[in-house]
């Protein structure tokens, strides 16, 4: 379990992404794919390339939309490309998705990696309940239905698999910072297992408005949103404040102290002196020199 569980709320108690590196991921179970053929998990492994394994469900009202196009983002700067060094797999964890589903999901999502050849290296997957329990079970991935929402509470997060099918990395959140992903993919592709990694998970949990408040994992969102407003407001003041004190200091150098001031025209010429055309850069004009 990780830190701070004791202030997740009951709902929530069961959902979790457990790390298991190195474990075995069951690359018999059988899946469809978004057009509708079956085909097992083994069949995107054993070429020698890495996989990205993202548990979401297609319909998701809030994370999972996050969840794919932080994957897309963090995947679209990589030199390397699905399909051909490596291969996605998104698959649902909801046995009452189809290929439907899958079908509109990668309609959604291709295009916001845009990669070419992208279409046969990211895969939309569905499948019954039992497929879906032995891959959700071999990576860690908790998560729990609530049936008066019609909603699944769960976390967020990517796993990376080594090409013969053992779990080699796991990515939290949703937004994967490019140059760790890649790092995880070139581990995984020469079979290196990384380690266990700090959790900050989020949780996909709907606002109660019965209950008047959010649960504790959806605040996790919304404290990360104060979090990054503090941190624009505060370099927003700072940013103001060193230009005050730049404006200070120019005009403190008009005539610093201890020097004598700038000899003056005539009061008689001033007028036409400034008529003249005098430029900021002119210390007469009181600009810097």
């Amino acid at each position: 379990m990780n830190a701070g569980a004791e202030s997740v709320p009951d709902e929530l108690r069961e959902v979790g992404f457990d790390q298991r590196m190195g474990g075995p991921l069951p690359l018999q179970a059988v899946f469809r794919d978004e057009v509708g053929r079956e085909v097992r998990l083994g069949d995107f492994f054993g070429d020698g390339r890495p996989v990205v394994i993202s548990p979401v469900y297609f319909r998701c009202p809030m994370l999972c939309d996050l969840t794919m196009s932080g994957l897309a983002a963090s995947l679209k700067p990589l030199e390397l490309s699905a399909g051909e060094e490596f291969e996605v797999i998104a698959f649902s964890f909801d046995p009452g998705e189809g290929p439907e589903d899958a079908a509109a999901a990668r309609r959604r999502y291709l295009p916001r990696y845009d990669r070419p050849g992208a279409e046969d290296g990211w895969h939309f997957l569905t499948g019954d309940a039992a497929s879906i329990a032995a891959l959700t079970g071999a990576i860690g991935f908790r998560y729990v239905y609530d049936e008066a929402r019609d909603e699944y509470a769960h976390a967020a997060g990517t796993v990376v698999a080594t090409a013969d099918g053992r779990i080699a990395r796991y990515f939290f959140g949703t937004d994967h910072p490019p140059k760790d992903l890649k790092l995880g993919l070139i581990e995984a592709s020469e079979r290196r297992i990384g380690s266990a990694v700090d959790q900050l998970l989020l949780y996909c949990y709907h606002y109660d408005p019965e209950l008047g408040r959010y649960s504790a994992a959806t605040m996790s969102l919304v404290r990360a949103g104060g979090v990054a407003t503090l941190v624009l407001l505060g370099g927003f003041v700072g940013i103001m404040l060193r230009r005050e004190r730049r404006r200070a200091r120019r005009a403190a150098g008009t005539e610093p102290a201890g020097e004598p001031a700038s000899p003056r025209p005539p009061e008689s010429s001033e007028g036409s002196s400034r008529a003249r055309g005098a430029t900021p850069a002119d210390p007469a004009a009181g600009g810097p020199a």
